[in-house]
């Protein structure tokens, strides 16, 4: 028993002592035959589970972009969240980062949607190396997502653009549906869709990465443009054309469609990084609607300080009309906050004349004046004024359900009044006290 328990403790110790990596996919070039392999001028790839495409090229722009520790802090946590130690390890080392983009046979998803092209690009001597991944049909899935497996290892920062929403759960979906390959297990995963979002959305409306190159990353002036670019809503129905027998031209448009969407994400981190690292904003082409987003965005993630220096900033630049009155009222609200009354009672003034937030504001200065000014004189006046203000618009109002609303807001507002009323009414024994003094020098000038 002693000679076998040995012989097993050998045995074990031949074992590695951690996974060794996969081995990557050896390339040669396609024959004659495989027309859309020469087309798009791949490789053919091929690993134990069979053969793909792969297209590699390498781009001098976007050039690398070394990410702010307040980048990061702010991109992956929520409100209060802070990084775990192993999480900030690794998005603090840029070689651990994978850019991912997919293009798949249909836009819901769901189990019957393949990703037949997959994306992928990494930071590489000072520009973006990109490797994409193609299906020439269906019985490849296996081939490509083991690839996929083997990047995502190499690199466990997946970084995408509405990739936690569609992307990713496609691909942990095919990974499940092969039995055979498990799904990658990601140190981090950083979507850009939704700080874009927060930061763009107010000056372009769209947040699509096509709006977003042309308005904010400005791709143009970094060498290249989607002259003729593919619609996205087509390529579903190229890739299904090439698979009944069709032209494999359009395909070579989706694969280049696809690297624009990897390049445009790169830079887009880049133009995120560097708006979110500066401090004080400092940069004199940005636009005021871009520090409001940035305010909100900063607001979200907890960061107080910075997102009232952002508001001000975006205020004070001048912003359109039907902004200034949320703004100055997300202003008023952080000062509260911070503890600084008497500025956010400076800025309710301000608002009270508004048509849509002056009962607000004169409700904000009515408590203002009775827990911080203690003058419940001047907190009875506002708290009257909101009423007049409540009374007006509920008077104007032909919607049922902001007529109850308007109702219920009066009526807590008349408790308020009431309540200061009584504060300011005298006591019983007050009046008392008032009307013997009165009577006592009367008295007296009568003993005279």
């Amino acid at each position: 028993m002693a000679a076998t328990a040995d012989r097993f403790s050998r045995l074990a110790a031949l074992k590695p002592t951690r996974p060794m990596p996969a081995r990557p996919a050896a390339i040669r070039t396609p024959d004659e035959a495989d027309l859309l392999g020469r087309l798009l001028g791949a490789g053919v790839a091929r690993n134990h589970f069979g053969e793909h495409l792969s297209i590699r090229n390498w781009f001098s722009t976007p050039e690398f972009t070394d990410p702010s520790s307040a980048t990061l802090e702010l991109l992956s946590r929520t409100r209060d969240e802070s990084l775990s130690p192993k999480t900030r390890a690794a998005l603090e080392d840029p070689e651990k980062w994978l850019f991912l983009d997919t293009e798949t046979t249909g836009l819901a998803g769901g189990t019957g949607t393949y990703a037949f092209l997959i994306g992928l690009a990494w930071w590489d001597a000072g520009g973006l190396q990109a490797e994409q991944l193609f299906m020439r049909d269906f019985t490849e899935e296996y081939s490509i997502l083991h690839e996929l497996s083997a990047r995502a290892a190499e690199r466990p920062v997946l970084v995408t653009f509405n990739g936690k929403s569609f992307d990713w759960p496609l691909l942990e979906n095919r990974f499940t549906m092969t039995r055979s390959i498990a799904v990658p297990k990601l140190a981090a995963h950083l979507d850009l869709l939704h700080p874009a979002r927060a930061l763009w959305k107010l000056r372009l409306g769209s947040v699509r990465l096509v709006e977003l190159e042309r308005h904010v990353i400005d791709a143009p002036r970094l060498g290249w443009h989607r002259e003729n670019d593919v619609a996205s809503a087509l390529i579903p129905q190229y890739y299904f054309d090439y698979l009944r027998g069709g032209p494999a031209e359009p395909l070579a448009g989706v694969v280049r469609h696809n690297q624009m969407d990897l390049r445009g994400l790169a830079a887009l981190f880049g133009k995120i990084n560097s708006f979110l690292a500066d401090d004080d904003c400092h940069s004199e082409n940005i636009d005021s609607l871009d520090l409001l987003g940035l305010s909100k965005f900063l607001q979200r993630r907890g960061d107080a300080d910075r997102a009232h220096s952002a508001c001000a900033q975006a205020l004070s630049m001048g912003l359109p009309a039907e902004f200034r009155p949320k703004a100055r009222r997300d202003l008023a609200l952080m000062a509260k906050r911070r503890g600084e009354h008497s500025l956010a009672a400076e800025i309710w003034q301000e608002i009270a004349g508004d048509p849509q937030d002056g009962i607000h504001a004169c409700e904000q200065l009515a408590i203002y004046y009775e827990r911080h000014a203690k003058d419940l004189v001047k907190a009875t006046e506002f708290a009257r004024l909101a009423i007049a203000k409540l009374q007006r618009q509920r008077a104007n109002s032909r919607d049922p359900f902001l007529t109850a609303r308007f109702a219920r807001r009066e009526k807590k507002l008349l408790k308020r009044v009431a309540r200061l009323e009584k504060k300011t009414r005298p006591s019983s024994s007050a009046r008392l006290r008032d009307a013997r003094s009165a009577a006592a020098p009367k008295a007296s000038s009568g003993l005279w």
